[in-house]
């Protein structure tokens, strides 16, 4: 089999794990959410206006418009994130992200010359010092 088949197959994998399949059913009910997609809307619509008014000159800046748009910013948010297929949503994303890690760190490894049978991705929150870690990236 060569590189490219073995991707094949690795794609195949992945879709047939549970957790891509919550993440994928997720996603579908999060971007068919038309009031959590109006929010989302809202949300970046503040963002961009906070960051006109933050991109004014020094003198041209008001404080009192900032702090609303931050207040309105944060009060978004927290609609957005109470929302149920937006939390659903975020689980999944989060456990299909950390497998995902996993298997990139495998094949990084596997491309830096480590025994493709042996080498184990980095646990999440693995506690030690990243400076010779070749794990998660971070």
């Amino acid at each position: 089999m060569n590189p490219i088949q073995a991707a094949r197959e690795l794609g195949k994998a992945i879709q047939a794990d549970d957790r891509f399949k919550a993440y994928f059913t997720a996603k579908e009910k999060n971007d068919g959410d038309e009031a959590l997609q109006n929010l989302i809307g809202e949300f970046n619509l503040q963002r961009e206006n906070l960051s006109m008014e933050l991109s004014k000159a020094e003198g041209e800046k008001k404080q009192g418009k900032i702090d609303e748009l931050n207040e309105k910013m944060r009060g978004t948010y927290a609609e957005i994130m109470s929302n149920e297929n937006m939390r659903a949503y975020s689980g999944a994303k989060a456990e299909f992200d950390q497998m995902l890690n996993g298997v990139n760190q495998i094949v990084a490894m596997c491309c830096e010359g480590a025994d493709p049978e042996t080498c184990e991705p980095a646990a999440k929150g693995c506690g030690s010092g990243c400076g010779s870690c070749g794990g998660c990236g971070g």
